[in-house]
Parts: structure tokens; sequence; C-alpha cells
């Protein structure tokens, strides 16, 4: 049986057990959890760059996650679609995926009744060089051990939502286990390495960046609007996984949440400035958000 093997470990992410480990952990304790949470969780955002920028928010929401919900049976990740140019979302549909921290089992029974809905399509390859689902399942083999995973990539794809709604018609069918989804997705890429400078090239076009731009995604994903949040990203750019986050919101509304609870929401800029004492000209937008 294919097993998938990891693509950006040691450069996203430590790409040794231990230190992979460690850097979960360190992930975990650099955030904490300040507002209440709904007593279930659907549904998350997460962002998927390396880690020393966006692994502790990704952390703050498997963390949500696990307070509300000590057993997860799989976690379904809608991707971003980076070099994937297929008609329909791909869903791997068997195997294993690799990680520093051993193998993640496919939900291959789910994968099914996803596929039966037409619409998506069983694509291995298409995940051979996607790292918006990778990055994640560190996170997920460490707190919530045994979770099987189903891996689709979701295009800017107008039913995107419709995919998110069939996943969560499927969900609230099946009442002896617990899935939660994920939607993988980065917000502006802002700067001239992204070709994306409408403000220009100051701190000052930084800032509109993730306080302006950023702040019409969040919002959108919040108030459980998919279809505005896949139009809004195509016309402003601020998300490169909006497929990815309009499928997650959508299967989060169909599974009856009212609401997003925006859990922290920053920028690699501010990182830099933070971590590092310096600045760039280019930025990098990250939320995390659970339904």
């Amino acid at each position: 049986m294919q097993t998938r093997k990891p693509i950006v470990a040691g450069q996203f992410y430590p790409g040794q057990h231990d230190s992979c480990i460690d850097k979960i952990n360190e992930c975990l304790d650099e955030r904490t959890l300040s507002e209440p949470l709904p007593e279930t969780i659907v549904a998350g955002i997460v962002p998927h760059a390396g880690w020393t920028f966006s692994g502790s928010l990704a952390a703050l929401v498997f963390s949500a996650i696990k307070q509300q919900h000590e057993k997860v049976h799989t976690f379904i990740i809608f991707g971003a679609a980076h070099g994937y140019f297929g008609a329909l979302p791909a869903v791997c549909n068997r195997g294993f995926w690799e990680t520093p921290l051993g193998d993640v089992a496919i939900d291959g029974e789910l994968a099914d009744e996803v596929l039966s809905s037409g619409l998506a399509v069983s694509d291995l390859n298409a995940h051979l060089s996607e790292h918006s689902i990778e990055v994640q399942l560190p996170f997920l083999q460490y707190l919530f051990a045994g979770a099987k995973i189903l891996p689709i990539i979701v295009p800017p794809w107008e039913k995107a939502a419709a995919l998110g709604t069939s996943v969560g018609e499927i969900i609230d069918r099946d009442t002896h286990k617990k899935i939660v989804c994920i939607g993988s997705t980065d917000l502006t890429h802002y700067g001239p390495r992204y070709g994306f400078t409408p403000m220009g090239t100051s701190q000052k076009a930084l800032e509109w960046a993730e306080k302006v731009n950023d702040k019409k995604f969040i919002d959108l994903a919040i108030k459980l609007q998919p279809d505005e949040l896949l139009a809004s990203a195509t016309k402003n750019n601020n998300a490169c996984g909006p497929g990815a986050a309009a499928a997650a919101v959508a299967a989060a509304k169909k599974l009856g949440s009212e609401q997003g609870l925006l859990l922290a929401h920053t920028s690699s800029n501010e990182i830099m400035r933070r971590k590092m004492g310096t600045s760039s000209t280019d930025s990098v937008g990250y939320a995390a958000i659970v339904f």
C-alpha cells in the first residue's frame, strides 16, 4: 500500500523524531487559549508556513480541539492547491502518510463516501508535492495518537463550498466517530516577492495587508460565508488556500456551527520583528480559527 513520503521535513519543520517533538512542545507553549471555546469544535482553519512562523497558530487550533475532544477518530484536512491544477478536488484515498513521528493511516472508508458525491476525484499523485497538509500531521500524531486522516486538495473552485457541505452531511450521518475538518491556508502574501504591492512597499503597506486585507477574509470565515470568502479571496488576493478554507467553513456551517472564533492572527513580518529583530518588505498573514 502506498506511503506518501514527507517533502518538507527538515525544512518547514524538524526532520528528526526527537527534535520534532521538541518543536511541537515549543509551539504549544508559545501561545495560550484565552477565549471561551465552543462546547463542540467541528472544524478549524490553520496556516501552513514553516513552524517558526506559523506553527504556534496551528498548534493553538489543535490544542483547542484537544481541550474539547480527547478523542478524534479522523481529521479531514482540506489543503491548498499550490501546484495542483485539476478540475476537481483531489482525494488521497488509500495508504499512509509518513512523518518523523511515524505513519498516519488514511480513512479509506470515509474517502469512499466523499468520492461517491462526485465532487472530488481520487488522485494520490496530486499530493506528492503539496506541503499544506503535511505540516499539520505531526501535531495530530502528537495530540491525537491513532487518529486517521483524509487529505483533500481543494483548488479555488466554485463548488468548494458544495464539497464542504457534502462532507458535513457525511459527518453528520456518522454518529459513531468524531470527525473534524481542517482548512489549511495562509492569508495575504504581500510584497515584491509575491508580485502584490497595491499599497506600495512600506511598513504601513504591510500593516494594511494584515489589518485590512487579512481581516476581510477572517470576517467572512467567522461569519460562515464560504462562497463570499472564496469570491473575496479571488478579488483581494488574501488567501492562498481559499478553496480549502471555504470547504472547511461550509462543513462547519452544515454541522451546526453558528460562528467562528478567531484564536490568533499575525504575520511573518510581525514574527520576524518579535523573534529576530528584523523586518522585510514582504509578509504573509496567518490566522487560527475554530468553529
